[in-house]
């Protein structure tokens, strides 16, 4: 039986007195599954994202990934600990945009241990399986916005890390490129990766590889 890889127990996160973003939520999520969760704008689905990557702190909580509590790590540790474990792809892509798309990639690897040669080799490999490897030796700036998710995803991959988070994937693209987007992560899922999928867009609406949509609403989950 599959353990929980993410524990989230009553966690709280408000930006101002008179706005609470994230209400008591509780959340088990375990290895290997893909979930989406579902929600319009403001329901705090990026927000919990940004928590569970430890890009942010919540007003309180748990936050167990791996066992492991992050909320309590020093950020130099967490950082570390984030590099290992989760890659992150972001709805504006975030790359680099004088950087060719093989250096992107390298960018979370630059951290590691690794000589330069199987930082080389690890990026190639993310790349292949974002299938964006014949785009290498192309500044980011001139990639198409499909070719710049692919980056991104090869990004995100290139650490191999256990656990994808995925914020509004697909909202930069069309629909070409978004049902693209899904056969990459059902490849990612189907290799073992954790996927959390933030989204209002329908086209993840009756995906079969999923395990679970979360409904949230207003900071819970309904």
């Amino acid at each position: 039986m599959s353990r929980n890889i993410i524990e989230i127990e009553n966690l709280n996160k408000s930006f101002d007195k008179n706005s609470q973003i994230l209400k008591n939520l509780s959340l088990k999520i375990k290895e290997q599954e893909c979930i989406i969760l579902k929600g319009v704008s403001g329901s705090g689905k990026t927000t919990l994202l940004n928590l569970i990557a430890g890009l942010d702190k919540p007003d309180s909580g748990k936050i167990l990934i791996e066992n492991k509590p992050i909320i309590k790590m020093p950020d130099i540790h967490l950082s570390h600990f984030r590099n290992q474990i989760i890659g992150i792809i972001f709805q504006s892509f975030n790359l680099i945009e004088h950087l060719d798309v093989l250096q992107n990639v390298m960018v979370p690897l630059i951290a590691t241990k690794l000589s330069r040669k199987e930082q080389i080799s690890m990026a190639k490999k993310a790349l292949e399986i974002a299938n964006i490897e014949h785009k290498s030796n192309l500044l980011s700036s001139k990639l198409s916005g499909g070719e710049k998710q692919r980056c991104a995803i090869a990004r995100a991959i290139a650490n191999n890390p256990k656990i994808i988070l995925c914020d509004e994937p697909t909202a930069n693209l069309d629909k070409k490129n978004a049902l693209l987007f899904i056969d990459t992560i059902n490849k990612l899922n189907k290799l073992g990766k954790t996927i959390l999928i933030a989204t209002h867009d329908p086209i993840f609406d009756n995906l079969e590889f999923t395990t679970r949509v979360i409904q949230m609403k207003n900071g819970e989950i309904v």
